[in-house]
């Protein structure tokens, strides 16, 4: 990635939550990683170990207790005022009683976009996520794997360079879950966006990922990076050699920073 703009840099970033007993919860420790512009990097570790917490600093939806984040060169805070990332998560949160459309259109409402130029964008990422048929539709009338598409294009709706997502898939089942995946791949590939995924699966964070971060249980560190180099990421891509050898060699590392034991790190 040399040469390549960073666009998330994590320097040095500790948090600790308070207790409403008065004590401390130690959730992240100096965790530093440079995320280029265009690069899916996906956080993987045992449960608690800190990865959505890492991605909700990001974007600025918990305050940093030490350490240094920065989005674009800009502070977490400016980002966000400056609408560069989008994010997803893993329950959809579509407002039911808006279409399809409406739902996609509603972070430009909020940030006063005219409605001519809102339904073109609308129309844009209704084409993009293939539910042009759908855009009048409510969300209870949508399946999971649909409904995922739409919270993904509100996301995406600012033309965001960073994509923040945490577990979007996790409630599809395995067919659907893959389709997202191909699905996710095409956008990123189509828009050139940023991703910070966070994720259980490896074999998910494997076929997405430019790179995959192994994290250590509580306090969560990095503990491995992973770099993957595959060709094309296709559905042929799932019965390829190199993929199994890169599932085998995360849960090899993750299965390591399970028992605590850090190795060593590729991480700038």
């Amino acid at each position: 990635m040399t040469g390549t703009p960073v666009a998330v840099r994590i320097d040095g970033v500790d948090k600790v939550f308070r207790t409403r007993k008065g004590g401390e919860v130690h959730a992240l420790s100096d965790v530093s990683l440079d995320v280029a512009a265009g690069e899916f990097v996906s956080l993987i570790g045992p449960s608690g170990c800190g990865k959505s917490t890492l991605m909700r600093l990001v974007a600025d939806l918990d305050p940093l207790t030490s350490g240094e984040i920065t989005v674009f060169g800009k502070s977490v805070e400016q980002a966000r005022k400056d609408q560069d990332y989008g994010i997803a998560f893993q329950q959809a949160g579509l407002l039911p009683w808006r279409s399809v459309r409406a739902n996609i259109e509603l972070p430009l409402e909020i940030h006063g976009v005219d409605a001519r130029d809102r339904r073109d964008r609308s129309d844009e990422l209704l084409a993009l996520i293939g539910l042009e048929d759908f855009a009048d539709h409510h969300p209870d009338q949508l399946s999971g794997g649909m409904k995922q598409r739409v919270a993904i294009a509100r996301a995406m709706a600012e033309r965001p360079r960073l994509l923040l997502m945490d577990e979007p898939f996790g409630a599809l089942d395995e067919m659907t879950r893959e389709h997202m995946q191909n699905e996710l791949v095409a956008l990123c590939q189509e828009t050139g966006a940023a991703v910070i995924f966070v994720t259980h699966s490896i074999p998910e964070a494997v076929f997405l990922s430019d790179r995959v971060v192994v994290m250590s249980p509580r306090p969560g560190r990095i503990t491995d990076i992973v770099p993957l180099d595959f060709k094309a990421r296709d559905e042929d891509l799932r019965e390829d050699t190199a993929f199994y050898e890169g599932v085998t060699a995360v849960r090899t590392l993750l299965h390591g920073s399970e028992q605590g034991g850090p190795r060593g790190v590729e991480n700038r």
